[in-house]
């Protein structure tokens, strides 16, 4: 294992980015730039890109790779660092994505598993995963857990016990699943070894109490102000302000989820002065009245004054 490897951390927030589209639906990579200049104003260090709120399955491979590329080239020589998800159910696909963000030198990359034709067994998995991770041995690599999507239920604590001498740039894991249990028994294999950034955003303030430094997010694009808060209350130990400021973000991911969420964040954010474009099919967006549904429903919450930094 790399020194860089070893050392690697994710702390803060890691916000996992939506692919802009045009209003056709084609790519319009012209955005990511105001997307990195939104992450970078709100407290944002990492992006991850490519991801499930990237549509990642909805991308083609030359899509996947130019948004690669664009986020790199925006990001050249700036604080915020760039995560490039490269999983795909072609393996063949992940490794060529893999090797490319090695060539961009990104930060790091990270990977679901195939989840069409599923490993049915952990040593399946971390097949998969090697195979992968092993195309880009200069970065590290972060397994992507996010059972509720891939429908794979194998614990992941088995895979870090399994996969921790199969794979030498192995960093962590995405780690978002709602399983408390089994994110404890990942902090704890081989003494805290490896990260763990916790990807539910509306229980981070549990997966703080156990130990998590670090979280990747789609809310954080449009709330990071909320998290931050948060976080800073609990290292200050006023719980009472760390649970209201979840339960702020509680409310707005709800809201959003009533109305489709990956269309009702992609309207939020343009909102917010980011146009990120519709959601692909077979997502769907807000059409023009839904949106200022939305706007309205929003404003009665609270949440543009609580996603105000300064």
């Amino acid at each position: 294992m790399t020194a860089r490897t070893k050392h690697l951390s994710l702390t803060g927030l890691v916000a996992a980015t939506h692919t802009p589209f045009h209003a056709d639906g084609s790519l319009n990579l012209a955005a990511v730039e105001r997307q990195a200049a939104h992450l970078a104003a709100n407290g944002v260090g990492h992006a991850f890109i490519g991801g499930t709120t990237g549509e990642s399955s909805s991308l083609t491979f030359d899509e996947r790779r130019a948004l690669a590329f664009r986020w790199m080239e925006v990001t050249w020589r700036s604080e915020l660092k760039v995560i490039v998800h490269v999983g795909a159910n072609c393996l063949a696909d992940s490794r060529e994505l893999a090797q490319g963000a090695q060539r961009l030198e990104v930060a790091a990359i990270s990977a679901v598993a195939p989840s069409y034709f599923k490993p049915g067994s952990v040593a399946r998995l971390v097949d998969c995963m090697a195979d992968i991770a092993a195309a880009a041995p200069e970065l590290p690599f972060y397994y992507y857990e996010i059972p509720l999507l891939t429908g794979i239920n194998l614990p992941p604590s088995e895979f870090l016990a399994q996969a921790a001498d199969r794979i030498p740039n192995l960093a962590g894991i995405k780690f978002t699943s709602n399983n408390l249990m089994e994110y404890q028994l990942c902090r704890a294999f081989r003494g805290g070894a490896y990260d763990m950034p916790f990807g539910f955003d509306e229980i981070m303030l549990g997966a703080l109490a156990l130990g998590a430094t670090g979280a990747v997010g789609s809310s954080f694009n449009f709330a990071a102000p909320i998290y931050l808060r948060l976080m800073k209350a609990f290292a200050a130990g006023d719980l009472k302000a760390a649970r209201e400021e979840q339960f702020r973000s509680v409310q707005v991911i709800a809201l959003l989820a009533s109305r489709g969420y990956m269309g009702a964040a992609k309207a939020t954010m343009k909102l917010l002065g980011v146009d990120v474009g519709p959601a692909r099919l077979p997502n769907a967006s807000l059409s023009v009245e839904q949106v200022a549904a939305l706007r309205t429903d929003l404003e009665q919450l609270g949440f543009f004054d609580w996603v105000k930094h300064g």
